[in-house]
């Protein structure tokens, strides 16, 4: 297993069920992303993505909240002679940040679980939104408020909130500045689902540790063929789905779980 690095803002930890454990913790700030974390969560997957020690991700936030966007007040807190951004500096950033992690997100092959309590801003909802499993307190606050600070949305929003919550409800949440709380997340399909705050950080970890202990190469192709299927017709899929038999029934796992259920008993899937 790769030893992945922590950075500040971003605590990084493994262990020997291959969970990968990512905690957002610029407490301060609510846990907003700032150019360091956000290069070390993209750094982090990037490398989780070919780490064959790694199993699943946990996503979460240290104290009361997961993560209330990105800090462009810190970013643009400069002293009285420092010089203005060139024009374009924000679609120069863009591809190589936001754009890239949340792309990471819903292309890894591992099984992402977010745990979210307090509140989830911006990009922070869009973590959320991205992960496989995301597990929220029941009082939550998923907000999208780039309207309201006179900007456009990013980070994927309008592309993967319509997809799931449908175009009328995509449209009240990012136009009309509509906070909703982890109960309606859950209704709504953006979490997976809703408990009481204390429940959250416990809840996320059994769950994570279920999806680790799991077959892990069909779990990667499975996700992959959910992500790519509203993008292809049936024929396209079927293929697909074909090419990710072949390779998932080549694995050690599938001999496992095919003799386990000869032998009438739990399979104990070794992640390979």
């Amino acid at each position: 297993m790769t030893r992945h690095a922590s950075v500040p803002g971003l605590d990084v930890e493994t262990d020997d069920t291959g969970v990968l454990r990512l905690v957002l913790n610029r407490p301060g700030r609510r846990n907003a992303l700032d150019d360091t974390s956000m290069e070390g969560l993209i750094r982090t997957l990037e490398a989780a993505s070919t780490d064959d020690g790694l199993r699943a991700i946990l996503l979460t936030g240290a104290g009361d909240d997961f993560c209330s966007g990105f800090d462009i007040i810190g970013r643009n807190k400069r002293g009285e002679d420092a010089a203005r951004p060139r024009t374009g500096s924000i679609q120069r950033r863009m591809p190589v940040q936001a754009n890239r992690l949340i792309p990471l997100l819903l292309e890894i092959q591992l099984p992402v679980v977010c745990a979210v309590r307090g509140w989830a801003v911006g990009i922070g909802a869009q973590l959320a939104l991205a992960s496989d499993f995301t597990v929220a307190a029941e009082d939550a606050v998923f907000w999208y408020p780039f309207l309201r600070r006179g900007f456009t949305p990013d980070s994927g929003s309008t592309w993967l909130l319509p997809r799931v919550v449908g175009a009328a409800r995509a449209r009240e949440l990012l136009m009309l500045d509509r906070r909703f709380d982890g109960v309606e997340a859950a209704e709504w399909g953006i979490a997976y689902k809703a408990v009481p705050s204390d429940e959250v950080a416990e809840a996320a970890e059994a769950l994570a540790a279920g999806l680790a202990a799991g077959p892990t190469v069909a779990l990667g192709l499975t996700k992959s063929l959910l992500a790519s299927a509203p993008d292809h017709d049936l024929r396209r899929h079927l293929g697909d789905e074909a090419y990710a038999m072949e390779l998932s029934s080549r694995s050690p796992d599938f001999r496992e779980g095919m003799k386990a259920f000869v032998e009438r008993r739990a399979p104990e899937f070794g992640g390979l």
